[in-house]
């Protein structure tokens, strides 16, 4: 959709249009609120600014609305917008079994660390690339991942709304 067509529909139509971004209602909530935007980059620009006033509660909550690397499914069911952006995103993935058992084993590890599954803007990134940055992570101590994946999550949501919104 184009930005006028974004910025002329009701609040709530405007809303479900953001969901498929990121689930995190104060994101969408401030974005709809700001409109009517007078460039698509400036509503990048305020997307990417209220990313910064994520708190970690709403960030573990939308971490259960994405799929484990690899997998293609979700903890909770995705809508058909979000299917298309998970396996545009995850397109590069490596199908080799060992290659898949390494991501596998990662992920368990992973989540046995930290508690949530292991979030990575996978958008330009190969396998490989992925499963680098999943072992080194693994290294983070809890609050350092925390970091990191408030950032991965904003480099999704803002990589889906360029993709929703142009």
């Amino acid at each position: 959709m184009d930005l006028d067509q974004f910025n002329q529909l009701k609040a709530e139509q405007a809303m479900d249009a953001l969901k498929p971004c990121v689930h995190i209602p104060s994101w969408i909530q401030s974005i709809v609120m700001q409109r009517p935007f007078v460039s698509a980059d400036e509503l990048y620009q305020t997307a990417a600014l209220h990313t910064q006033t994520w708190q970690w509660s709403e960030i573990s909550e939308s971490l259960a609305q994405h799929p484990r690397i690899g997998e293609k499914k979700a903890a909770m069911t995705l809508s058909e917008k979000e299917q298309q952006f998970s396996q545009k995103e995850q397109a590069q993935l490596d199908t080799e079994h060992d290659f898949q058992q390494a991501l596998y084993q990662g992920n368990l590890a992973y989540e046995h660390k930290f508690g949530h599954i292991f979030l990575i803007r996978a958008a330009g990134r190969s396998g490989s690339e992925m499963l680098a940055e999943l072992n080194r992570r693994l290294e983070n101590t809890t609050e350092q991942e925390q970091l990191e994946v408030k950032q991965q999550l904003s480099e999704i949501a803002l990589i889906r709304l360029k993709q929703e919104i142009q």
